[in-house]
């Protein structure tokens, strides 16, 4: 439940330092606000790189410039260059460096949790709840409204499922055609983002449904592997235009949430051995 609180940098919860910069980061419950220090000769791959062990930046960055200019450069080739004032989007797979003799200073509140954290940090096998949405019918509506109208349309899905990812503290790991793959290190969390994904882009035109399943994920070069992944995909792929699917194995997790359920019948996941019950959530007992 969100409250009235405040932090300051002043006295960070946590302090990461790096070559030729840091990272202080501040917790509000669930939301992790970091400010960005990086001198002059900064670059995340001779400086970040080699502790997290892959090739590019695998964090989207939602933040604020309030010093200094940042030259980034994505795996595709694309480039951008950041300055003081402007606010910016960075999305994973990218490289960045500091320009010219003016420290980077920003604040932003996306990647506070994991940035700069190596895999023994983070974990390279964890336990997470695998969240997968999907727009329904995507191909008729592209072929009904032309390809102008649903890029509007899909631009505008992504920002408002990404804020949802965000708001219940989950961690973006890559889009998956017309959807999202997201974590969540707990099931109720993951399910209350779910629930919420599908009324957030009501107004749109579009409906999506999302399908979870709990297991250990193996996390390399920013991608989640494993076969709790096919799982919770097998489980999404299940759904309907608003469906809420979990496995049975997250269910037993949702115990105590306050959270109503219906059978779904029993169905092979991909990877996983046998049957397995898939349930569906009651929207009407969902308190969004």
């Amino acid at each position: 439940m969100p409250r009235l609180q405040r932090k300051g940098f002043g006295t960070p919860d946590e302090v990461r330092r790096f070559t030729n910069g840091l990272i202080e980061v501040i917790h509000l419950d669930e939301t992790a606000v970091c400010r960005f220090a990086f001198q002059p000769g900064w670059e995340w791959a001779k400086d970040v790189g080699p502790v997290t062990h892959t090739k590019s930046c695998q964090h989207r960055h939602v933040g604020y410039t309030i010093a200094g200019r940042l030259n980034v450069r994505m795996d595709d080739g694309t480039t951008l260059s950041i300055g003081p004032g402007e606010a910016y989007e960075i999305p994973p797979g990218h490289n960045a460096w500091v320009e010219g003799d003016v420290a980077w200073e920003s604040v932003e509140f996306t990647s506070g949790h994991s940035f700069g954290k190596s895999a023994e940090e983070l974990g390279e096998r964890v336990l997470a709840t695998i969240l997968f949405s999907d727009i329904c019918g995507s191909t008729a509506m592209l072929e009904r409204v032309g390809d102008a109208e649903w890029s509007r349309t899909l631009r505008a899905h992504n920002e408002r499922i990404r804020s949802v990812i965000d708001r219940f503290r989950g961690r973006e790991i890559g889009t998956q055609g017309d959807g999202f793959l997201a974590l969540f290190d707990g099931a109720a969390r993951a399910t209350m983002a779910a629930a919420a994904m599908d009324p957030a882009i009501a107004d749109l035109g579009i409906r999506v449904r999302t399908g979870m399943h709990t297991g250990e994920v193996i996390i390399e070069g920013g991608q989640a592997r494993g076969l709790a992944v096919h799982g919770a995909a097998r489980v999404a792929a299940l759904g309907g235009p608003g469906d809420v699917l979990v496995s049975g194995t997250t269910l037993d997790l949702l115990d105590g949430a306050g959270l109503k359920f219906e059978f779904r019948g029993n169905h092979e996941l991909k990877g996983l051995s046998g049957a397995r019950p898939v349930y569906g959530l009651v929207r009407q007992a969902v308190p969004l």
